[in-house]
């Protein structure tokens, strides 16, 4: 750290390297029969009265052994490591719509789930969609493309897995707060480059009047914690647009370190998903990754997760411009 620099730091669970999460059972909930049992109830009751995601949302559900158990997951997500993986998730005994509203009922225990595309989805099917990926309008998750480390639009991001790919498509997390702090140990003059805005394409899902980018610095400090927002290439695909300043060397050199740190293996683990298993992470402590993948020929078999984005019941996780999701502008 250069002797001008007043930043500190961050003390905390959450900013951990890969060494210390060698094990994936201090990682790992298994749900519980019961628990699953209540799973599969709500989702069968809430298909038998005609709801969908939205409608269950607004209508709200408890499911009481969950709910007890959300609020020690809240605490992890918060104050711990940052991520758990929940497996069991009782994909193997509900149909597709059932299931879905049983994740959903689960999400509401955890947060609010809000809208993840201009059209006000509240669940994102992340699957390959077969679309090339040409312009920003084609949004890497519908793609099978990898997609380097980022964070989303909500306090938590859930991925639940229906189906893995033939090979492929591994899930990466990183701590946020350890690559933080590499980078201001390292080369605090580049963390002071991810404090000021860049500028960030809008994917064609701009409303009504609304540029087709905007400005945000990736490094914000909130509630006196900094907390790392960043997907690189919604900042690259902003220079796309004439009216956008370019990026300068030094902003392209903090980016690269940030992605180089996040993908060295001293700072991340990996996860292959299996059907049943449900990633949570916390947006301010976790940055995520998906390798590219080869998919089955078959389509009822092809790669499919169920995403969630969630504004966390518990806590705030990062500011309110950002936690409520993708503005619903069709």
């Amino acid at each position: 750290m250069s002797a001008g620099s007043t930043r500190q730091p961050v003390r905390s669970a959450a900013a951990w390297q890969s060494a210390e999460m060698a094990d994936p059972e201090g990682w790992t909930v298994h749900l519980s029969d019961a628990e699953r049992a209540e799973l599969v109830d709500a989702g069968r009751r809430a298909h038998a009265e005609g709801h969908t995601p939205k409608s269950l949302a607004a209508q709200g559900v408890r499911l009481p052994l969950l709910e007890e158990q959300a609020r020690l997951w809240a605490g992890e997500l918060h104050s711990g490591r940052g991520f758990l993986l929940l497996r069991s998730f009782p994909v193997d005994v509900l149909t597709e719509p059932e299931i879905e509203l049983a994740y959903v009922a689960f999400g509401l225990q955890l947060g609010t789930p809000v809208s993840q595309d201009a059209q006000g989805s509240l669940l994102g099917h992340v699957r390959d969609e077969g679309a090339p990926r040409t312009d920003p309008s084609v949004r890497l998750y519908r793609t099978r493309a990898r997609q380097d480390f980022h964070t989303d639009g909500a306090d938590l991001v859930g991925l639940l897995c229906l189906q893995r790919a033939r090979a492929g498509g591994e899930s990466r997390v990183a701590s946020s707060f350890a690559v933080y702090n590499h980078l201001l140990r390292e080369h605090p003059h580049l963390l002071e480059e991810l404090y000021r805005p860049l500028y960030w394409d809008r994917n064609d899902e701009q409303g009504p009047g609304e540029d087709p980018f905007y400005a945000l610095a990736p490094c914000q400090d909130l509630d006196g914690v900094p907390r790392i927002f960043y997907i690189g290439w919604y900042i690259r695909d902003a220079q796309r647009h004439p009216q956008v300043p370019r990026l300068t060397e030094a902003q392209l050199e903090a980016m690269a370190f940030v992605e180089a740190t996040a993908n060295n293996e001293a700072f991340h683990v990996e996860m292959d998903f299996q059907p049943g298993d449900l990633q949570l992470v916390n947006n301010a402590r976790i940055l995520h990754a998906r390798e590219a993948y080869e998919d089955h020929d078959d389509p009822a078999r092809r790669r499919h997760l169920l995403r969630l984005w969630l504004i966390a019941r518990h806590f705030r996780a990062v500011e309110d411009t950002l936690r409520k999701g993708i503005p619903t502008t069709r």
